[in-house]
C-alpha cells in the first residue's frame, strides 16, 4: 500500500455491521492517508458522524440516490457496501460509477459488498440438522447457488465487476451477528448497536410471554460477534489495499463470516431464560410456535420460518487467506443474551 491517498465511498454507517466496521477501519495505521466519504440519511447524524471520526466526511443522501451513488462511487478507489443487501438499483449505480472510474482513469477500484448467509438458507422449520457444510472455497457449490437464493441477485451484480474486468469485488457474508456494539459511534447514539435476530427475537417472545420455536429447533446456523466480524473487514479491507494480487476476487471471492455455530433451540431458549429472569416469563422452555402466531409475531410465516432453517458453512478463505482468528464462540453467545435482552427490554 502506498503513502497516496486512498479515496472510500462507504454506505451504512450508521448501522450495526456499517458503525463498527467504519470505526475498524479509522484505527488503520494509515488511516490519515484516507478520504473517507459516508453516505448518510440523517443530517444531523452526518454531522456527528464526522466529529467522531476526523477521517470521514459525510454526504445527505439515501441509496434511493442513485445519481450520487454513481458519482460518489467514480470518485472512489474503494466502495465498502454495509447497507441494504438486497437494493437491486442501488448495487447497479454503484457499478456504473465504478465502471465509469476504470474507463476513464485507468483504475481497477475495489468493492466491498456485504451479503448474508441466507444465500445457503434450506426449508428445514427446525425439524433436523442438515449435514451440509458449505465452505467458501467450494467453488462448484457456490456456482451453483441460484439467481433465486437469497440476496444473491446483488451478489451476482458484484461478481460481474470482476468478471467484466473493470473493478475487484469481494462479498461478505456474516452469519448470525451478535453483541452489543462498543465505540464512539455507538455510545454516541449514532450508530445502531443491536444486531437483528437477537432483538427480533427479544420483541416477539416478550409480548408472547414464553420462547417459541419452529419443529424441535434442530436447525443450525454459524454466528459471529460483532467485534470478530469488525475485524474480518479490517483485514479483507487491507489485504485488497496491500496486496490484491494475492487475495482471491469476483466469483471466488465469496468470504463467509463464520466463528462457531448453534442450533435454534440453544439460541431461543437462552432468550426465554433470560425473560424468566427478569420477570417477562414464568417458563424458559420454548413452544412450538403456531401459524397464526409466525403471523403475529414475526410477520410472516416466511420470516418466522427463516430463522429456523439451516444454513450451515465454514470460513475456510478468510481463515487462510486473512489470517483471521474469531476470538468468540457460542458459549459467547449464549453467555450475552441475558445481557443484551436486559439492555433491550430497558429501552
Amino acid at each position: 500500500m502506498s503513502s497516496e491517498r486512498i479515496s472510500i465511498f462507504y454506505t451504512g454507517a450508521t448501522g450495526y455491521i456499517g458503525g463498527a466496521v467504519l470505526q475498524r477501519i479509522s484505527e488503520h495505521p494509515k488511516a490519515n492517508t484516507f478520504d473517507i466519504t459516508a453516505l448518510v440519511r440523517n443530517a444531523d447524524k452526518a454531522k456527528l458522524i464526522e466529529a467522531t471520526l476526523p477521517h470521514v466526511k459525510t454526504v445527505v443522501g439515501a441509496l434511493q440516490d442513485l445519481d450520487k451513488l454513481t458519482e460518489l462511487s467514480a470518485q472512489s478507489h474503494v466502495v465498502i457496501h454495509t447497507a441494504n443487501c438486497d437494493d437491486e438499483p442501488a448495487m447497479k449505480a454503484i457499478l456504473a460509477g465504478l465502471k465509469k472510474r476504470h474507463e476513464t482513469i485507468g483504475d481497477t477500484p475495489i468493492l466491498i459488498h456485504t451479503s448474508g448467509l441466507a444465500v445457503l438458507v434450506d426449508d428445514a422449520r427446525g425439524e433436523y440438522t442438515s449435514q451440509t457444510i458449505t465452505s467458501d472455497l467450494d467453488l462448484a457449490a457456490l456456482d451453483a447457488l441460484p439467481p433465486s437464493a437469497l440476496h444473491h441477485v446483488v451478489d451476482l451484480l458484484a461478481i460481474s465487476a470482476s468478471t467484466e474486468g473493470y473493478a475487484r469485488s469481494y462479498l461478505v457474508f456474516p452469519g448470525l451477528i451478535y453483541g452489543i456494539a462498543k465505540g464512539p459511534l455507538f455510545d454516541g447514539g449514532i450508530s445502531h448497536k443491536h444486531s437483528l435476530a437477537i432483538p427480533w427475537l427479544t420483541t416477539a417472545f416478550a409480548k408472547r410471554g414464553r420462547a417459541g420455536m419452529l419443529g424441535t429447533g434442530a436447525s443450525m446456523w454459524p454466528n459471529v460477534h460483532i467485534a470478530d466480524t469488525a475485524e474480518f473487514y479490517y483485514l479483507l479491507f487491507d489485504a485488497a489495499l496491500s496486496d490484491p494480487s494475492k487475495l482471491s476476487h469476483g466469483r471466488e471471492g465469496y468470504y463467509f463470516v463464520e466463528a462457531d455455530e448453534h442450533k435454534a433451540y440453544d439460541a431461543v431458549k437462552a432468550v426465554g431464560s433470560a425473560l424468566v429472569d427478569l420477570g417477562k416469563a414464568k417458563d424458559a422452555e420454548p413452544t412450538v410456535l403456531t401459524p397464526e402466531e409466525c403471523v403475529e409475531y414475526f410477520g410472516s410465516d416466511f420470516m418466522a420460518g427463516l430463522l429456523f432453517t439451516n444454513a450451515r458453512c465454514r470460513a475456510d478463505r478468510g481463515r487462510r487467506d486473512l489470517g483471521w482468528k474469531p476470538k468468540y464462540t457460542t458459549q459467547d453467545l449464549v453467555n450475552g443474551i441475558k445481557e443484551e435482552v436486559e439492555v433491550l427490554l430497558r429501552e
